[in-house]
């Protein structure tokens, strides 16, 4: 087990209903789908990024310079 674990508990039905509850009071039923939008394209681009910086493009910009 690891010591996140061991220190917290694990998360369980009601204590995941509870942190739901929680974020849905904080931030209303209209701003959820906004916010789960930009996380889902801030993922994708976060991916792309990490597509595009392979050690074959870093070859190929060596042989540009």
């Amino acid at each position: 087990m690891n010591f996140l674990t061991i220190s917290l508990g694990t998360i369980e039905f009601p204590q995941m209903m509870l942190i739901l509850a929680v974020i849905l009071l904080l931030f209303g039923g209209k701003k959820i789908p906004e916010l789960m939008k930009g996380l889902g394209s801030g993922v994708k681009e976060f991916k792309n990024a990490a597509k595009d910086d392979t050690p074959a493009t870093k070859k190929e910009e060596d042989k540009k310079e």
